[in-house]
């Protein structure tokens, strides 16, 4: 047995159907009173009753949160918490309202519940993404940790099948990624591979039934699981070129995962054949970057991101950015054939193995 290093993070999961019925008694052993509660402007109406499910505990709704977590925006929500004397945090939606959720921890420590909504992952991380001017960064704290996450299945049968299908795929990019990391263990192997199976089990399911709720309860767990990955190990090249791509041209975050994945994964394989390995029998492929290609064609992802609005003279500004401050990567990273992948990604042609 290979040595190494397995740190538990403290999460407490509360995971299944109807479960968000247990939202008050969480908040209320927490010791929360004025529990703010965050989402986008487009989730307003469901935070609303969410609001109202914690009756005296609320202090209402912020509806402000944004796609890459503006710093703009959490200072905007800052003067709402101290006119509110806010206490806690209830976020419920996507990792644009999670992220929202632990930027203000970050700056005051208050307690998060997050009900995730889709299958973003994060609200299983120490880790914070934020944009100012332009630029995306990322630092690790425990501060932004959540204390608690409510799994609701059926906070998730209204995610819009072509939705899902993205958020799925960002989420299989965790667990992926964890499998060649530089601090992987063979604990987050297992979990990761539990992870990518029961997501490509499900989102080809989901596709065609959204209403599938063994299906979405097979994605959410593998979203669950991907996030335990994305919290416990470090990520590398795929993770970087994404961060890259959404923060300097404001693309959507899961849509640019979903076309960059196979991409990645290529640039890698041949770096990292045991991953490789566990990667193809996860999927039930042969070759994983093209089964992510197509996995990414079943479910109606988009595969060029000239069609999320990126310019094609970005090529080489991502290019340049990818490189400047890079992630640790199992191989190392070429330029002029990390110019290539994203010249790919942007086209849409399908992923090629670069070779060594």
């Amino acid at each position: 047995m290979e040595s190494f290093v397995y740190n538990a993070l403290p999460t407490r999961v509360v995971f299944g159907s109807g479960v968000l019925a247990k939202l008050p008694a969480e908040a209320e052993r927490l010791g929360l009173e004025r529990a703010l509660v965050l989402t986008t402007p487009q989730q307003v109406e469901q935070a609303e009753g969410i609001a109202e499910m914690l009756g005296a505990r609320s202090a209402g709704v912020y509806s402000g949160a944004a796609m890459h977590t503006p710093v703009s925006v959490t200072e905007d929500a800052l003067l709402v918490i101290a006119d509110r004397r806010v206490d806690g945090l209830v976020a419920v939606g996507g990792g644009s309202t999670t992220g929202l959720a632990k930027a203000i921890a970050l700056r005051t420590d208050l307690p998060q519940i997050v009900a995730p909504t889709t299958y973003a992952g994060s609200e299983m991380t120490p880790i914070l993404g934020e944009t100012k001017d332009g630029v995306k960064t990322t630092q690790t704290s425990l501060k932004v940790l959540p204390e608690v996450v409510i799994y609701d299945v059926d906070l998730t049968l209204t995610l819009p099948a072509k939705l899902s299908g993205v958020s799925g795929m960002n989420a299989i990019a965790h667990a992926v990624e964890a499998l060649y990391a530089r601090d992987r263990n063979p604990i987050i192997d297992l979990m990761a591979v539990e992870a990518i199976s029961a997501l490509a089990r499900a989102l080809p399911r989901i596709a065609e039934r959204p209403q599938d709720r063994d299906a979405r309860a097979d994605a959410l767990y593998g979203a669950w699981l991907s996030g335990v990955c994305l919290g416990a190990v470090g990520m590398a090249l795929h993770h970087k070129l994404c961060h890259t791509l959404g923060g300097s041209f404001d693309l959507p975050h899961a849509e640019t995962h979903a076309i960059v994945l196979p991409h990645a994964v290529a640039y890698n394989a041949l770096a990292t054949p045991a991953a490789m390995a566990k990667l193809a029998a996860a999927l039930g492929v042969s070759n994983p970057a093209e089964g992510l290609y197509e996995l990414g064609g079943r479910i109606g992802a988009p595969r060029a991101l000239k069609d999320l609005g990126m310019p094609e003279a970005g090529v080489e500004e991502a290019a340049r950015l990818a490189l400047a401050n890079p992630y640790w990567n199992p191989r190392p990273l070429e330029p002029s054939t990390i110019r290539d992948l994203i010249a790919a990604a942007w086209a849409g042609r399908p992923p090629v193995a670069a070779k060594p």
